[in-house]
């Protein structure tokens, strides 16, 4: 494990110097070589589905795991635009100077060598992998066991392209010990390792803060909501609701609660049932939603679980003030929506939830680094320091100060 780091720690001191031009050019051949190795990258797929389906993997995960054509070509796509996108390093942040006559800048510079824990999704590898190259940093992969062959794969794909143009492979690799002790022993090298970013479930998340001597940006649960003001336009709400819950919901931005106004409850609510009940979502709701449609009652439990299956919670709340409370009380820091046609609803709403992404009238499916225009994203961040919510290049970055003098020395 030490020299594996040795030789990344000695990867990210070269990677910090490629100019732009280059890096753009190492993530085109990238992106090409991805297609190339199209057929390749899903035969190791189907290793990794064969062995979860005899695993009894849940349908979430499945779902996660699934590489095809279309999903190769569009994990190519985000290495392209990721290569168009602004270089996010030796950016002048600011500039002055000061009464010395010193002229001070702050400049961006990458953080280093960056470890990335996640689970399931094996094109979150290359996303990363992307993400990391382009703001120069060197990045270690930890993927999960289950896609550990297409993991494997791709990451095999970019270290040709990198060692056709003369870079180390350990720009980008995957951890050398694959078990949890390995991880465990990751978590321990500071001396080489300068971020660590998880992203996936509770387990995981607990398990990386306990165990980090690194600094952690988290990666949490999404457990997500939409409150239907009694300002709602009735469309607009059902819509949007379908969409946050049902399109995709194995994903960390999908809805897990939907909270309604008690004044619109009776009418709105069972439009929903016939909604949900044609994209065949198992409802859970509160005593009083159990009274005006048929759902089995919702606990405690149930308001704290990131289902990432095609189940929801309905609960009827009194006004905006206590689904605010709610939020609160139960919300991961992900993503909340208001629907409203009411300007001060909207904006006491956007203002009072303490989330990483609040949305006015649209899905929260929209938390995305793609959808966000950052190419992709190495994960949502649900801290609060350093990174919040989708985490592009920008964040992959810090910052030190250039201080240009003439001679001057402190009185």
């Amino acid at each position: 494990m030490e020299q594996f780091l040795k030789k990344a720690k000695k990867a990210s001191k070269i990677i910090s110097q490629l100019s732009s031009k280059i890096k753009n050019q190492i993530l085109e051949e990238m992106a090409k070589a991805l297609i190339d190795n199209c057929d390749y990258i899903i035969k190791n797929n189907n290793k990794d589905l064969e062995k979860a389906r005899k695993n009894n993997l849940n349908s979430a995960l499945l779902d996660r795991l699934v590489l095809t054509g279309d999903k190769v070509q569009e994990m190519s796509n985000a290495l392209l635009a990721i290569s168009k996108l602004k270089d996010p390093t030796n950016r002048v942040l600011d500039g002055w100077v000061n009464q010395d006559g010193l002229n001070i800048q702050k400049v961006s510079v990458p953080l280093g060598v960056i470890g990335v824990i996640y689970e399931s999704r094996p094109d979150v590898t290359s996303d990363c992998a992307a993400l990391c190259f382009k703001s120069g940093n060197v990045v270690i992969l930890k993927g999960g066991k289950e896609a550990q062959n297409s993991s494997v794969a791709i990451v095999e794909i970019l270290q040709e392209v990198l060692i056709k143009n003369n870079l180390a492979k350990e720009c980008i690799s995957l951890i050398p010990e694959y078990t949890q002790e390995g991880v465990r022993k990751l978590l321990k090298q500071d001396k080489y390792i300068d971020l660590i970013i998880p992203r996936g479930g509770a387990g995981l998340i607990e398990f990386v803060s306990k165990n980090s001597s690194i600094p952690v940006v988290k990666h949490d649960k999404g457990l997500c909501h939409i409150f239907i003001d009694k300002y709602a336009d009735f469309n607009k709400a059902r819509k949007i609701a379908i969409n946050a819950k049902c399109q995709r919901p194995s994903v960390c931005n999908a809805m897990e609660t939907l909270l309604i106004h008690q004044d619109i409850a009776e009418e709105i609510l069972p439009l929903f049932y016939e909604d949900f009940t044609q994209e065949k979502t198992k409802l859970l709701g509160c005593e009083k939603t159990a009274k005006i449609i048929k759902v089995k009652l919702a606990n405690e439990e149930n308001f704290q679980t990131e289902y990432l299956t095609n189940t929801l919670n309905i609960k009827i709340v009194k006004d905006l003030d206590e689904a605010l409370l709610h939020i609160a009380r139960f919300s991961s820091g992900h993503s909340e929506a208001i629907i409203s046609e009411n300007y001060t609803q909207i904006e006491y709403f956007l203002a009072q939830v303490d989330s990483a992404c609040v949305y006015a009238n649209a899905s929260t499916r929209f938390t995305d680094g793609s959808c966000f225009e950052l190419g992709a994203e190495v994960g949502i961040s649900t801290n609060k320091l350093h990174a919040r919510g989708p985490m592009g290049l920008n964040e992959l970055t810090s910052y030190k100060f250039k201080i240009y003098g003439k001679g001057q020395i402190r009185a």
